[in-house]
This record gives C-alpha cells, sequence and structure tokens, in this order.
C-alpha cells in the first residue's frame, strides 16, 4: 500500500475555514476505489498546522493524482498556505493498520 504523510501550514485567516474549504476534496477522495483512509488531525503544538494522513492501495495512488478533483483540491488549498506542504509518501508492505504490540486492551 502507499502511506502518505502531507503538513499543510495554513494562513491564519484560514485556519477556522480550512477543513470546511476542503471538505469536497476530502469527501471525492474518501469515494476513490483505491482510497484506504483520509483523515485530517490538526497540531497541537501549532494552530495553523494541519496533518493529512492517507492510505491507497498500490495502484490507488496514481489514480488519486490523475483524479479532476486532486486537481481541484490543489487549486483551492493553495492560496491558503503560508509554504509549500511538506510530505512523506512511502510504499509500505500490508493492506491496513496493524495493532500495536505495546500496549494491548482486551
Amino acid at each position: 500500500m502507499i502511506w502518505i504523510n502531507v503538513k499543510f501550514t495554513v494562513k491564519p485567516e484560514f485556519v477556522d475555514r480550512w477543513l470546511d474549504e476542503t471538505r469536497e476534496y476530502t469527501e471525492a477522495t474518501r469515494a476513490e476505489p483505491g482510497n484506504l483512509w483520509f483523515f485530517w488531525s490538526r497540531s497541537v503544538d501549532e494552530d495553523n498546522v494541519f496533518l493529512l494522513c492517507e492510505g491507497f492501495s498500490d495502484d490507488g495512488a496514481s489514480a488519486h493524482v490523475n483524479a479532476d478533483h486532486f486537481q481541484k483540491g490543489i487549486e483551492t488549498m493553495k492560496p491558503m498556505l503560508v509554504t509549500t506542504p511538506d510530505i512523506i509518501s512511502r510504499q509500505v508492505e500490508g493492506d491496513g493498520w496493524d495493532k500495536m504490540g505495546e500496549i494491548r486492551v482486551d
């Protein structure tokens, strides 16, 4: 699978609207056949930093970046950003989440 984390630093005037402004992109990506998960988190240390965590099947990531809603999402996000987003994108073994071995809840 393809594991992607993207860190977005948002202009202060868009922080409270970020999730609403990206909702169409979020919903369209979640509906893609190759999408395994897609969720946003917000930094507890920096109010204007959002982290996007995505998982795709091995062939799903290329379909994602070629989708019409991807380009539209980029156009929506770009004017709201302070800097170019940071990204980690890796192909990893497996097809989803595993359970953490160090903490077991029975």
